[in-house]
């Protein structure tokens, strides 16, 4: 399970290093994508692959499912981890996500969100603000 948060600075030639708690589950392929809230998606291989179908298995008559796969699944990129645990993020990515010299891995379960460390922690103070009335809806549905 991916979890935990951890800080990372961009080198200069855009390369950023894994946190060592993810590395071996990650394993020597991820891919990164488009994410939701302006971070990236960063899965391991095997859980890209089902991610994927269950995309792929979406109808194309729908014009936001459509939209939503062209996003995600062409903006997919495999990405080779070099052999001390870093990764290049493509430059269209990081654009997309306003990455800066710091970035932010949340592992969050079956993936890693990538994000640019202003925008995480703007976005953590928002969500811990709204968390009591979170955890209430939670709880209606029976996940806490």
């Amino acid at each position: 399970m991916l979890i935990g948060e951890y800080t990372h600075t961009v080198d200069d030639k855009s390369r950023v290093s894994l946190p060592m708690r993810f590395r071996k589950e990650l394993g020597r392929k991820v891919v990164v994508t488009h994410g939701l809230d302006n971070c990236l998606f960063l899965y391991p291989l095997k859980e890209w692959q089902k991610i994927s179908e269950k995309l792929g298995a979406l109808g194309m008559g729908q014009a936001d499912t459509r939209g939503f796969n062209r996003i995600i699944l062409a903006g997919a990129v495999e990405i080779d981890v070099d052999s001390i645990g870093r990764i290049l993020i493509p430059e269209f990515l990081s654009e997309f996500a306003s990455l800066a010299s710091k970035v932010v891995f949340a592992g969050v379960h079956n993936r890693i969100e990538i994000w640019n460390d202003k925008r995480w922690k703007e976005y953590k103070k928002k969500v811990l603000r709204q968390a009591d009335q979170l955890a209430e809806k939670l709880g209606e549905i029976g996940v806490i």
